[in-house]
């Protein structure tokens, strides 16, 4: 008798992870898919430095029909050089200011029909929010999430009537501090946020129209703007996110540009923030039943690290606080 158990007991072990994947391979929505960018238009805003420019010299580079965006003429001159140098292919440029919807739209217009969008434009002014001025809390929630829906509006219609051009693109960056709040990221955080709630609707809106939505998390990237923001940077913040190293633009480029082409809705761009998109995932879509599984299989184990982790955090605030006394 206890021979038969075991043997139940064995098989139930085996069978249970086959038949979840098997579950999944049903279930998850949307299908899988893949986005091809060589002979396609590629529409980037913040492209004329950072992440951005690095998304842009990846795209021309696979054979991407390119545009820029960004408010300043002098530094999308200076990046349209630099692609043509790098990748030997023009880009197109327009400067526009994303928090105001009539100039994006006519920049979006004259770009002419999108088949990727990638909205990478961003601000980030690290302070507590008690002594944080209005007029940035505003600035960064202007930019980082009101700016994002001026540009996938302004580009829906063109999106949507592109003729035969097979599946399109709306690629959203955010941030780890999208995922996880942490001290002195208030505004930032709370812009980067709503990024994701913003992706989960919009994705129900627009696979109708064969267009893929892509929420991009990169985590402290060294970009022009970075030293400054260290520099602003509280310093509890900087205790906390002590653990967390910078990635180079060009890695972060890669990696979102790979996750945009492979239709992912979410795309991690370094080891934390793989597991971090595991312990956020909630009812975020998923394309892929392998992925699906390990989120099922991984989300309690992760809770739990985060837990440690927000256990660690709270300490270091405590002792912070004990000792400024």
């Amino acid at each position: 008798m206890a021979e038969l158990s075991l043997i139940i007991f064995s098989l139930a072990i085996i069978l249970f992870p086959i038949s979840l994947l098997v579950f999944l391979a049903f279930i998850v929505r949307p299908h899988p898919i893949k986005v091809p960018i060589k002979n396609r238009h590629v529409f980037i805003t913040g492209g004329s430095s950072g992440i951005g420019l690095a998304l842009a010299q990846q795209a021309a580079s696979e054979g991407a029909k390119v545009s820029i965006l960004a408010r300043n003429t002098c530094k999308l001159e200076e990046a349209k050089e630099s692609i043509k140098l790098s990748t030997g292919r023009d880009v197109a440029i327009f400067s526009a200011d994303v928090r105001d919807y009539v100039a994006v739209k006519k920049a979006v217009e004259e770009a002419g029909p999108i088949d990727v969008l990638v909205c990478n434009q961003g601000v980030f002014v690290p302070q507590e929010l008690e002594t944080q001025d209005v007029d940035e809390i505003k600035f960064m929630i202007d930019v980082n999430l009101t700016g994002t829906f001026h540009l996938i509006k302004a580009a829906l219609p063109g999106m949507k009537n592109r003729v035969g051009r097979g599946p399109g693109s709306i690629a959203i960056m955010s941030s780890q501090a999208g995922q996880v709040g942490i001290y002195g990221y208030t505004a930032y955080s709370a812009s980067k946020f709503g990024l994701k709630g913003l992706a989960e609707a919009l994705q129900q809106e627009v696979i109708g129209e064969n267009i893929h939505v892509s929420l991009i998390f990169p985590p402290d990237t060294e970009t022009p703007g970075f030293a400054e923001e260290n520099r602003r940077r509280p310093q509890l913040t900087s205790i906390i996110a002590a653990s967390s190293g910078a990635m180079k633009a060009e890695e972060v480029a890669k990696k979102a540009l790979n996750g945009v082409k492979s239709g992912n809705f979410i795309v991690p761009c370094n080891f934390e923030g793989f597991f971090l998109s595991i312990a956020t995932a909630g009812l975020s879509p998923q394309r892929s039943f392998l992925m699906a599984f390990v989120e099922v299989i991984a989300a309690g184990i992760l809770r739990v690290v985060g837990l440690c982790f927000q256990w660690n955090w709270y300490g270091s605030i405590e002792k912070f606080l004990r000792e400024r006394k």
